[in-house]
Formats: C-alpha cells, sequence, structure tokens
C-alpha cells in the first residue's frame, strides 16, 4: 500500500506549490571535516492552501529523527530523495521540525590540506542542489527566508547569506547566526568556511561591501577588488531598484567549480581570479565580479521559473556586466566584446539547433545570444524605455518567478516593439540575421574596422596592408589591432616584419601579446625584440615568451633561465611550474636535478589546487619525470570534484596504460590508493584496449 501511495503522491510533487508554502525555515548546524558530514536541527514555517495528504522536503541521502508536526510526532517516509510527510494537513498555519545528517556526494564541498589550517568549507547549490547538504526544495518556485545558525571551530570564519546578528564563542567553538529578511530559492543558500581576512566598503546608498580573501593573499585586495564598490554603484544606478538585499559578500574559495556564484547576498568565486597588479592584465575578477552582483537582481530578486527561461538570469547578468565594464573600460571595450561574442554564437550555430527558449540550451547561448538578444532590444526601444522596462518588470515580480512572456508583456506595456517577432529571431530560432547585427555593430568605430577587417581576412597582404598600417599606427582599441596581428600569423616573417615592428615599439601589452603568441619560430633578427617580451607585466605572454625563447635559442637558455628563476606567476605557480621543467630539461644547467624533480612533484600533491596540480601533472608527464608519486597524485586527480581534472586524471591514465611498463607500474601502487582511488584505478586497468 505505501508504494501505491508513493506513487500517486509524485504527480503533486511538482505542484506542491499549488497547496502548500513554506514561508521560512531557521536551522542549527554543524560540520565535521574529519567525516565530511553536516548534521543539523530544522525548523520550517508553512501554509497549507489547500488540504493535502503529503508534502515534500527534498533530502538526498540523509538520515532523520525526531520529525514532528507542531511539536508532535508525525508519520513520515525518508525516500532517499525527499522527506516526505504523511498526514491529513488542512489550511492553515504549521512548523514541521526534525534532525538529520548527512555526508553530501556534492553540493558541499570539503577541501581539506596536508595542513589543517588551510581546510575550507564551500557549497555551491546551482545545477547541483541544495539538498544534498540541507533538507530544502529543489523546485526553485518554492521560495523561503532562511536563518541559519553554524557552529564551527573558533580558529576558522563562517559566512552565510544575509546579515551576521550574532557571534557567540561556545568554548572551542563559534555559533555563528545569520538572518535573511526576504525570501529566496534554495539554490542560492550558502555557506563558506575558512580563514579569511575581511576588507568592508560602503555603496554609495549605504550597503555594506564585505570582500574577503585568505590571509596569505592580504596584499592583493586593492587588484582583486580594484572596481568592486564601483560596479556596485553603478548596476544600482543603471538598473534604477535598490540592491534587494541588506549586506553584499564576496568570497574567494580554493576549487570552486565555476567562475563565480550569485548566493544570495553572499558570492562565492574561484580563487584563480585573486591576483596582484601584474596578472590583473589576463586574468581579472572584474567581469565576474559585475555579472554575479548583476545575478543579484536577475537570479536571486526575479527568478526564472524553469530552465526554459534561463536566459532572463544568465543573458541578463551578461548584458549588464558588459555595461558596467563599459563604464570601465570604454564603449569600444564592450563593442569589441559584442562582436568577439557574436562570431561566437555565428560558429556555433552551424552546428547548434537548440535556441534560447529551450532547457537544453547550451551556456553560450542562455549567456551570449542571451545577452544579444538584450542589447538589440536594447539598442531598438531606446534607453528610457528600456529602462522603465527593466524597473517594472523587477517591480513586480520581486521575489518571484518568472516567465519569459512575463517579461516581454512588461515591453509591451512601454513601447509598440513587435515582441512576437523579437521572441521569433532571437529566442527561438538558431538563425543568425548577420544584416540586421551588422547594423547595431557600425555604431560604434572599433566594430565598422573589425568588420571590415574580418571582410578582407582573405585577401593576399599587398592589398591590406596599407589598412594594416594605419591601423597599428592609431589609437584604436587594441582588439583591432589583434586582429591584424592574428591575420598575419601565415605571412612570411619578411613580409610581417615592418607590422611587428610597429607593434614591439609601443606599450600596448594585449597586442605585444598577440605577436608573442603568433611566433612559436622566432628568427634570430627579431631575437632581441621578442626578448623584451619577457619583461612586460604580464605573466601570461612571459610564460609563453620564455617557452619559445628556449626552444628556440639553446645557446641561451642559461640566460632566460637565470632571468626567470625566481619567477611564480599566477596562484596557479604558471611560471614556476615552466620554469622547473625548462631547468630541468636543460642540459648541465643544475648539477642535482633531485630538488627541481621533487618541487615539481610537490605541486603535483593534494597541497596544492587542481589547476596547479593538473600543469605539473602534465609537465611531469610531458618530460616523462615519472614515479610512484607521481603515479599516486594522477590517480588522486580521478576522484577529484573537479570534473575537468579529473577527467584530465583519467584520459592521462588511460594514454599511459597503453605501456606495459606503466601498466605493471600502476597495478604496483593499489595498495598505497584509499577505496576511492583504487575504485578508479581498477576502473581503468580493467577497460578494454
Amino acid at each position: 500500500m505505501k508504494y501505491f501511495f508513493l506513487f500517486v503522491s509524485s504527480f503533486i510533487f511538482a505542484q506542491q506549490t499549488k497547496f502548500v508554502d513554506f514561508t521560512s525555515v531557521s536551522a542549527h548546524l554543524k560540520l565535521n571535516p574529519a567525516e565530511n558530514s553536516i548534521s543539523g536541527t530544522v525548523n520550517y514555517s508553512f501554509k497549507v492552501l489547500e488540504p493535502t495528504d503529503t508534502i515534500k522536503i527534498d533530502a538526498q541521502n540523509m538520515q532523520f529523527s525526531s520529525v514532528k508536526l507542531n511539536k508532535e510526532h508525525i508519520h513520515h517516509v525518508n525516500s532517499g530523495k525527499q522527506l516526505l510527510l504523511i498526514y491529513p494537513f488542512q489550511k492553515g498555519e504549521n512548523q514541521i521540525s526534525f534532525e538529520y545528517n548527512a555526508i553530501p556526494k556534492q553540493a558541499l564541498y570539503f577541501i581539506h590540506s596536508q595542513n589543517p589550517e588551510d581546510l575550507q568549507i564551500w557549497t555551491q547549490g546551482q545545477g547541483k542542489y541544495t539538498s544534498n547538504w540541507f533538507p530544502s526544495f529543489d523546485d526553485v518556485n518554492e521560495k523561503v527566508i532562511f536563518n541559519l545558525q553554524v557552529e564551527f571551530d573558533s580558529d576558522f570564519q563562517v559566512i552565510s547569506n544575509g546579515i551576521l546578528e550574532q557571534k557567540k564563542i561556545l568554548g572551542t567553538t563559534t555559533l555563528w547566526q545569520y538572518q535573511m529578511q526576504k525570501p529566496m530559492s534554495s539554490y542560492l543558500l550558502m555557506l563558506a568556511i575558512g580563514k579569511f581576512e575581511k576588507q568592508t566598503q560602503f555603496s554609495k546608498s549605504g550597503i555594506p561591501l564585505e570582500m574577503y580573501l585568505e590571509n596569505r593573499d592580504k596584499s592583493r585586495f586593492e587588484p582583486t577588488y580594484r572596481y568592486s564598490a564601483r560596479i556596485f554603484d553603478f548596476l544600482e544606478k543603471e538598473i534604477g531598484i535598490k540592491y534587494p538585499w541588506q549586506i553584499y559578500k564576496q568570497v574567494p574559495v580554493r576549487d570552486f567549480l565555476y567562475a563565480g556564484m550569485e548566493n544570495t547576498s553572499a558570492t562565492l568565486f574561484a580563487s584563480r581570479y585573486v591576483v596582484d597588479s601584474t596578472g590583473f592584465l589576463d586574468r581579472n575578477y572584474t567581469n565576474v565580479d559585475a555579472h554575479e552582483l548583476a545575478h543579484q537582481w536577475f537570479g536571486d530578486l526575479v527568478t526564472a521559473a524553469s530552465g526554459k527561461h534561463h536566459w532572463l538570469q544568465e543573458g541578463f547578468a551578461t548584458y549588464y556586466a558588459l555595461l558596467a565594464e563599459k563604464a570601465i573600460y570604454g564603449e569600444d571595450y564592450f563593442y569589441s566584446k559584442m562582436y568577439e561574442s557574436i562570431q561566437q554564437i555565428k560558429y556555433a550555430s552551424r552546428t547548434d539547433t537548440i535556441p534560447v527558449l529551450n532547457e537544453k540550451a547550451s551556456s553560450l547561448t542562455y549567456y551570449q545570444k542571451g545577452a544579444w538578444a538584450l542589447f538589440a532590444l536594447h539598442q531598438e526601444i531606446g534607453d528610457k524605455a528600456f529602462r522603465k522596462v527593466i524597473k517594472n518588470y523587477l517591480k513586480k515580480y520581486a521575489f518571484k518567478t518568472v516567465t519569459t512572456d512575463d517579461f516581454l508583456a512588461e515591453v509591451k506595456k512601454v513601447s509598440r516593439f513587435d515582441t512576437e517577432l523579437f521572441s521569433k529571431e532571437w529566442l527561438e530560432s538558431t538563425v543568425i540575421n548577420t544584416q540586421n547585427i551588422n547594423k547595431l555593430l557600425v555604431k560604434n568605430k572599433i566594430t565598422k574596422i573589425l568588420l571590415e577587417l574580418d571582410k578582407i581576412k582573405s585577401k593576399p597582404l599587398a592589398q591590406k596592408e596599407g589598412f594594416f598600417k594605419l591601423i597599428l599606427m592609431s589609437d584604436a582599441h587594441y582588439s583591432a589591432k589583434v586582429m591584424v596581428v592574428n591575420q598575419l600569423k601565415n605571412e612570411s616573417f619578411e613580409a610581417k616584419k615592418p607590422f611587428l615592428e610597429l607593434v614591439m615599439n609601443t606599450k600596448n601589452l594585449p597586442v605585444r601579446q598577440a605577436v608573442a603568441y603568433s611566433l612559436p619560430k622566432i628568427p634570430e633578427e627579431f631575437r632581441t625584440d621578442y626578448e623584451s617580451l619577457l619583461d612586460d607585466a604580464s605573466y601570461q605572454t612571459q610564460e609563453i615568451a620564455l617557452l619559445y625563447l628556449w626552444r628556440n635559442f639553446p645557446e641561451k637558455r642559461f640566460e632566460y633561465l637565470e632571468k626567470s628563476k625566481s619567477w611564480i606567476g599566477f596562484n596557479d605557480y604558471n611560471l614556476r611550474t615552466l620554469w622547473l621543467s625548462l631547468a630541468l630539461l636543460t642540459t648541465d644547467y643544475v648539477s642535482d636535478k633531485t630538488v627541481l624533480i621533487d618541487e615539481l612533484i610537490d605541486y603535483s600533491s593534494e597541497k596544492y589546487e587542481a589547476t596547479t596540480r593538473q600543469n605539473a601533472l602534465e609537465k611531469l608527464i610531458g618530460f616523462k619525470i615519472i614515479n610512484q608519486t607521481v603515479l599516486i597524485n594522477l590517480v588522486k586527480a580521478t576522484t577529484h570534484h573537479m570534473w575537468q581534472f579529473s577527467k584530465f586524471g583519467r584520459d592521462t591514465i588511460r594514454t599511459l596504460l597503453k605501456n606495459q611498463v606503466y601498466r605493471d607500474s600502476f597495478a604496483q601502487i593499489i595498495t598505497n590508493l584509499n577505496e576511492k582511488e583504487q575504485f578508479q584505478l581498477n576502473r581503468l586497468l580493467n577497460e578494454k584496449i
């Protein structure tokens, strides 16, 4: 009978919000890093809107006890995916309380290190579901006011959504109490635990802007958060609706799954964007900063009702991030980015048949084409009408969920714009109307140049050299000059030498970087010019220049290695791991290579983030510096929570297993691995070659 009941009830799960409205939740949580577990006491308040016999709370692989409805024990079923509350519910106010514990497989990540002081714990709800670590709601339409109390080791900081109402020391632990005032979808609930430095600024409207960094990175506050306050003030003014929450926090965490995540009032972002002033050129946080902040309105305040309408979040955040960058870097930068993205969209449209309004659309479609749709709308109806649409839309649907029709209805109210044609062209089709797009692009001088360069890309150099020189000698935006350099790649060195010299005589770092990448073979006559790239304030330029110079001029390898021996690079040690590799390959550079090998192998260990580990492993394996420790570290990669790194580990092992010597070596290390690692390696060993 129970199974029949569960089958029938499953029909109403997706429609639960019609019967029940969960309004708020308070919880007391404890986390155990030794077990990678979480436990807590949870109390939900809810209204029954229509009589029902079952209410569900999403809960993946959790254990429950003391389940009570209005302080009385209630019959419940734990399906492994939901907590099912079985009772003849009638209209009215109720409370449900329970205790739970879980060892989450995803959505809550414990980032361990050989040094316990480096522990970090953080969450990622979107796409992974908060219900893996907190009993909540996978349906975004169920919005709740969250209030969390988190008890943890007093040596660490705990960060969550909302205002910190209380911080209470309980012996060796501290109780952190965070409170939200407005409802949000469960995927936006967050935790971040670690050892952080905090700086607080205030927006022009008085919102506290809390910016965190790990203690070791405190000298990087300025370049990392260079434009954060400015972006906040810009977006609040541009959107026309006050920031909807009480506080805004930004926290970089190690081995984060994405660039950033817009948890309500508290963005998490990948530590790769923590940079110094040199790293800022190649890898800064500005766009991610603006994108995730824009989501506080588009996604957090107003949430897409389903995946089909996901562009209402990602397209809007992408577009408003570009508007923020336009305010910082200028109109030419904005238009060059719009040009770049439409080229990507055009190329993808050759094979991508899934339009914006489809839950299976690609990220490029949701983000970039969604942004382009808004740009086209903005240009067509004008700035005043567009601002009014956005303001009305956000006011009307604040703390609610929306569809594309809801948004287009607001457009109709302020403009005679043909929303049906707009939807068909931009949202329901993958066909690109190049003529209409070019009309929008030619409004800017830089995109006029880019379009002209694209038009002549197949012509002989003799027919375009005058145009090239004109661009390189002008004050045109660097994107046009980079495009010129890229079109010169396949020309002979003698033919392109005059153009390269024009570039090298400037201080334009992005264009000089394009030259660095364009010359894997460096003529002797250009060596001195190319060597100047080693002094550019760009870790990316220095990396490619060092590699190419080392390859092209063996007689000068000692000189290049001496110049770069103290280089570190980004926080993923890109320059240091390259230097170690080149030093090991350079005959007679060091008499005892053991120290260098040990250092490079160390970078492949669990002490470091996945990007550093992968950098080191690629070089170790590429140069055949492979011992048992390297093989063990490679197997450990296969169990990492970042899919890119785990895939790299699996694919690399598959390649090595084609060699019987390495197959035997892998078989010998199995006893040195934990259970998960043994499982992954055995599976790879047993695959058919």
